[in-house]
């Protein structure tokens, strides 16, 4: 197992975000972590990049306690995260975003190997290396973010919420590039309120509901779920409902 969640728990205050998930990611797979806003799928990614604090419980990469590690070595282990609202440095150039993507490399041939790989998925950003990175579109951030988080050159990278805002012509794009960069093998971890487009796109998916995970299965059985469908499919992107009673496991 690439990662593991074990009991996991995390307090914002005196409020329990997180209670007690499990959950599991093999090597190479697109997992998708589904629900509505406030479910907890954000802070579960936080948590995995050790921007959050844990209050309970383990994550565990190939037998390695990221609990127990701060940020910045999470990241030398080549676990990286593309943020929700992009967060990219708006004073910035596109070139000089994507270098601080690479701050723990110093191998340099690596490093321009990274970029040239991050060209070829945007040729969008190739065009816009000079500009600075607050006069780009919603999408070309996010393509920014996302090649960002890839120039650590990865073994598993956090996707938070990547079609947010984008029209969907962009969304499309942006799921197939993902795909592409999965097929490299990269190991992606993939949060998303656009319920259909993450499963159509993952090998496995989980849903949480309110800080735990009530239902866990197969993208293709997920997608083919009565509930799911009601609760997550039937609205289009960005629907939020509710599943009961049932719970799964892969």
């Amino acid at each position: 197992m690439l990662l593991a969640i074990e009991n996991l728990h995390v307090n914002y205050g005196n409020v329990e975000a997180l209670h007690g998930i499990n959950l599991e990611v093999r090597e190479g797979e697109i997992v998708t972590i589904l629900g509505a806003n406030g479910a907890g799928k954000s802070t579960t990614l936080n948590a995995i990049s050790g921007l959050v604090h844990i209050t309970g419980g383990k994550i565990l990469f190939q037998d390695i306690p990221l609990h127990k590690l701060p940020a910045h070595e999470i990241v030398k282990l080549k676990i990286t995260q593309s943020p929700e609202g992009r967060r990219v440095f708006s004073t910035l150039t596109v070139e000089e975003n994507l270098m601080l993507g690479a701050f723990t490399s110093s191998n340099t041939d690596r490093i321009v190997k990274s970029r040239r790989w991050i060209y070829e998925l945007f040729p969008r950003l190739e065009e816009r290396r000079k500009q600075l990175a607050g006069t780009l579109s919603g999408g070309e951030q996010q393509m920014l973010a996302i090649g960002r988080a890839l120039m650590a050159n990865p073994t598993i990278l956090l996707l938070d919420e990547p079609s947010l805002g984008l029209a969907p012509i962009l969304v499309k794009s942006i799921f197939e590039t993902v795909k592409e960069i999965n097929k490299t093998g990269v190991t992606v971890i993939l949060v998303e309120q656009n319920a259909k487009a993450a499963l159509k796109l993952a090998d496995r998916g989980y849903v949480m509901e309110v800080g735990r995970i009530v239902l866990a299965d197969t993208a293709a059985n997920l997608l083919s779920n009565a509930q799911v469908q009601r609760a997550y499919l039937g609205g289009g992107h960005g629907q939020e409902g509710t599943i009961r009673g049932e719970r799964g496991c892969v």
